[in-house]
């Protein structure tokens, strides 16, 4: 691997790493209910909290609910329904030697929708969970209400070529003795399955993606993108999204029914550690 790469990576890990330290520690409530869901010949674990107008949280890449989670659900559980689920092979969810395809991830969330009798539901994806919720919008329209995209695209063209090399250079021995596998061994069914855990989403990570310009500028549901002005995104790239979405527009014309957040001095890690400002900004806008 180049060693430009290599310092790269090494800042991204560390404050993926801090970020992880920080939520397992962090206020945490009891799921009023959680389980397993058969869905499409696996199994997805699921958690839920609150009563309330069902709202679905998705997460990153090698994230669990608690990492990603943790600090917004006890404030999103106040007035929500709120359903966490763990992709395929993440935490509670077994390893499954299932290719992974986002057609694949994006059904496994109706199919939970379907097992707990939610009709719809608002969605909301960080990261990798973002991309999944992009395909959920245009795959399943009417299970949809409202999608909140945080710090994530649609086509591996969103992220800034050097995110992109990153990804290219992956590997599994980068997440040795991290808390990424401290939380797998605390939680996973089969432990052993870790490093084909890893590799299964490194390859993942690594296969270029492009759900399609003419499928989300065919989204009709609302649409909030919170991104951190330095969290890897294309910020040209991303204004173009919004602009699909209806978004882009001036005062001359009604505002758009879609939103965009760009908080500042904010990368694509620490972004989820603000938790008052993307809580302010998702309840003013599902709201």
């Amino acid at each position: 691997m180049k060693k430009g790469k290599i310092q790269f990576l090494k800042p991204i890990l560390f404050v993926a790493i801090m970020f992880v330290a920080s939520t397992l520690n962090g206020q945490q409530i009891k799921p009023s209910n959680s389980g397993y869901a058969p869905v499409n010949g696996i199994k997805v674990y699921y958690e839920v909290y609150g009563e309330g107008r069902p709202i679905v949280l998705l997460h990153g890449a090698f994230y669990t609910i608690e990492m990603n989670w943790s600090q917004l659900i006890p404030e999103l559980s106040k007035t929500r329904k709120v359903i966490a689920i763990e992709l395929q092979g993440h935490g509670h969810s077994p390893y499954s030697d299932r290719k992974l395809s986002f057609p694949a991830l994006a059904s496994d969330v109706e199919e939970v929708m379907d097992y707990l009798k939610i009709d719809s539901a608002d969605v909301a994806g960080y990261s990798m969970g973002g991309s999944v919720a992009y395909q959920f919008a245009i795959q399943s329209p009417r299970r949809l209400r409202k999608l909140v995209i945080i710090s994530s695209t649609y086509k591996s063209s969103g992220w800034l070529p050097k995110v992109t090399n990153a990804f290219k250079a992956f590997k599994p021995e980068f997440f040795s003795n991290s808390p990424f596998e401290t939380a797998y061994d605390a939680i996973a069914p089969d432990k052993t399955k870790w490093t084909k855990y890893l590799e299964q989403m490194i390859a993942f990570a690594q296969t270029p993606i492009d759900l399609g310009e003419s499928n989300v500028s065919k989204i009709s549901s609302p649409v909030l993108i919170i991104s951190g002005d330095n969290d890897g995104l294309d910020k040209v790239e991303l204004a173009k999204t919004y602009q699909l979405l209806g978004g882009g527009g001036s005062d001359l014309r009604p505002m758009p029914k879609s939103q965009l957040a760009i908080v500042p001095s904010q990368g694509h890690v620490s972004l989820m550690m603000q938790t008052t400002t993307i809580l302010t900004y998702m309840n003013s806008f599902l709201n």
